[in-house]
């Protein structure tokens, strides 16, 4: 477990990099080989240019493979300080990820328990490994901060839920 916190304070430090940038504090890092090959976090989420499309993953993705375009994507371990939605769960796994690691739950729009094997061929064949909570509480006081701050999505239910979590003491 020590080896997936280790990972998952680096996207902290991402999604911390966001946060200071106004944007929702998502941070991914795509780890190969032992080493991370990619890094990024959420951005136009608030203000000018804002839009449901420039998630951490997604842009942490096109980075690594504008850089190195016949990337093995099969290597990679993501890890997402959020639960990837559906739209960046969908877009790793057709990339050939198999293993995700992320940090606290959505609860609104998370996307990795989406039943695989019920699906069409395409994504009933795949095996998923998706490990959660690790380093959550971190995570979590990260969203309670952008909440408190911020508009974007103020009154969903991930906020409500988010503002409702009490903060246990952080390691």
């Amino acid at each position: 477990m020590a080896l997936h916190e280790q990972y998952m304070t680096e996207a902290l430090k991402e999604a911390e990099a966001a946060l200071a940038n106004g944007e929702f504090p998502v941070g991914c890092v795509m780890v190969a080989g032992g080493r991370i090959v990619c890094r990024g976090h959420r951005k136009n989420s608030c203000e000018v240019g804002e839009n449901e499309i420039d998630h951490a993953e997604i842009l942490t993705l096109r980075s690594l493979l504008a850089e190195t375009p016949d990337f093995n994507c099969s290597t990679l371990t993501v890890y997402s300080t959020m639960e990837p939605c559906l739209m960046c769960y969908s877009a790793m796994l057709l990339s050939g990820i198999r293993t995700l690691v992320w940090g606290y739950e959505d609860v609104m729009g998370g996307g990795t328990n989406l039943p695989l094997a019920q699906l069409n061929p395409l994504y009933a064949e795949m095996e998923v490994k998706v490990i959660d909570s690790i380093l959550r509480q971190q995570s979590l006081h990260l969203f309670q901060k952008f909440f408190r701050a911020y508009p974007y999505l103020q009154k969903s239910l991930l906020s409500q839920y988010t503002l409702a979590q009490s903060l246990e003491k952080i390691r």
